[in-house]
């Protein structure tokens, strides 16, 4: 008898009774529900994030683009300026070429105003001195050789010169 209530004691702890096996079973339905709903999730989640590398990727293929064409504008913009620079030299021969310079347009204006002001002043200088001094027209009346200043030798050379003799 003793082998028989071992049976059915392990029997019944195997099988359990109904309440325990129902309460199992809803036990077990609820981690599959969890189970779907965590999959549910991560499912969300990995296509969340395969969404957000991918717009990641685009925008580092974006960024790529504009660095490069900003580095085409610079570099367009560089050979503008130089081209720029000639022409305003060329178009202002009065100002000594190295005295425009500039690395923007902006500079190179700015040069060009500072020296044609520079050059305007000392122009202005210039024709007042000219205008200053007066030369009167044709040629200066001749004198003879003030001899005031002069020591008895040079007198005496000075003499000799005027006769049309030589000094020895």
């Amino acid at each position: 008898m003793e082998n028989e209530t071992e049976e059915t004691q392990e029997t019944q702890n195997t099988q359990g009774t109904p309440e325990t096996l129902d309460a199992i079973k809803s036990q077990l339905e609820e981690e599959q529900k969890a189970k779907a709903a965590a999959e549910a999730l991560l499912t969300e989640k990995d296509t969340r994030i395969a969404e957000l590398e991918a717009s990641l990727s685009q925008e580092k293929s974006d960024r790529e683009l504009a660095l490069a064409e900003l580095g085409a504008t610079r570099e367009a913009n560089s050979a503008a300026v130089a081209k720029y620079l000639d022409a305003v030299k060329a178009a202002n021969p009065a100002i000594p070429q190295d005295v425009i310079a500039g690395d923007t347009i902006e500079d190179i204006d700015a040069s060009l105003a500072q020296a044609t002001a520079i050059a305007e002043r000392v122009r202005a200088r210039l024709e007042n001195e000219v205008k200053g001094t007066k030369v009167p027209a044709g040629a200066p009346a001749r004198t003879g050789i003030d001899i005031e200043g002069l020591s008895p030798r040079e007198k005496i050379a000075a003499g000799i010169q005027q006769k049309g003799g030589g000094t020895t």
